[in-house]
């Protein structure tokens, strides 16, 4: 992890256009400001061109998708490729249904990716890789860094690939982060606010692994950080201090702990 890839993303206060799920709006707003970006939340066909023209990455989630909106997602997805600013697409779901995994390959046929983020279920059905899942959630077993591999050389892209251990995969390089904690699978969003995350720390002018890790990393820092404070019980009491803890620097969240 480098802490100067976060000093960056502070300085520079990236506009991040989200094209996500309505579940996780709010967390993930407040979420990518406490740690440093600037989230801006439109969907509308309308106005998808012009607002990923503006910004500095962009977030396309599918978690609520609807038809209406996938083409906003690839219109916003092809103005940043135009613009050479970083796309993170999070597959929410897509082993869920045959439409969620019609749009994604819809918008993977016109939109190149920075990089590629979703649990292992997810990841496994966009390359043909049996694994459990239920909903959203991966309930499966089997080998994370064939997946990771995978992806990133049927997409050639970066793929992030969530869970106990993260493995981020740049094609020629598998790298883990082990930071985290279990509490993270009890709340809604926190693998979407993660994208967020990882789409501010990619708008720096680092390596991509590097920024990939460090956002990771980071992430998983806080996590561990929130709950190990003494008023967090569950859930309900993590998510307000893990808000908090996103906009700590890494000394600050180590020392603590």
């Amino acid at each position: 992890m480098k802490a100067n890839i976060i000093k960056k993303v502070r300085e520079k206060t990236p506009l991040i256009h989200h094209l996500t799920n309505q579940v996780v709006m709010n967390f993930t707003a407040n979420g990518l400001l406490s740690f440093g970006g600037a989230p801006v939340m439109a969907k509308a066909e309308e106005e998808a061109w012009d607002m990923a023209s503006a910004a500095d990455g962009v977030l396309i989630n599918i978690g609520t998708v609807r038809e209406d909106e996938v083409k906003a997602m690839i219109l916003a997805g092809k103005a940043a490729n135009e613009r050479d600013i970083p796309v993170v697409v999070d597959p929410v779901g897509v082993a869920a249904t045959a439409f969620r995994t019609e749009v994604v390959k819809r918008i993977l046929a016109e939109v190149k990716p920075t990089a590629i983020k979703g649990n292992a279920g997810e990841l496994a059905h966009l390359v043909n890789i049996p694994w459990q899942t239920k909903g959203v959630e991966s309930i499966g077993d089997g080998n994370t860094q064939e997946i990771a591999q995978k992806v990133a050389e049927i997409y050639s892209t970066i793929s992030v690939v969530t869970g106990k251990t993260d493995f981020i995969c740049t094609g020629n390089q598998m790298i883990q982060s082990n930071t985290g904690h279990p509490i993270l699978e009890k709340v809604t969003g926190a693998g979407c606010l993660l994208g967020s995350i990882l789409t501010a720390c990619l708008t720096t002018d680092d390596s991509i692994e590097e920024q990939a890790l460090t956002a990771v990393q980071f992430y998983g820092l806080a996590a561990e950080y929130t709950a190990s404070h003494k008023q967090v019980h569950r859930s309900g009491t993590f998510i307000p201090r893990f808000i908090d803890a996103l906009s700590l620097d890494v000394k600050e969240l180590e020392r603590r702990i």
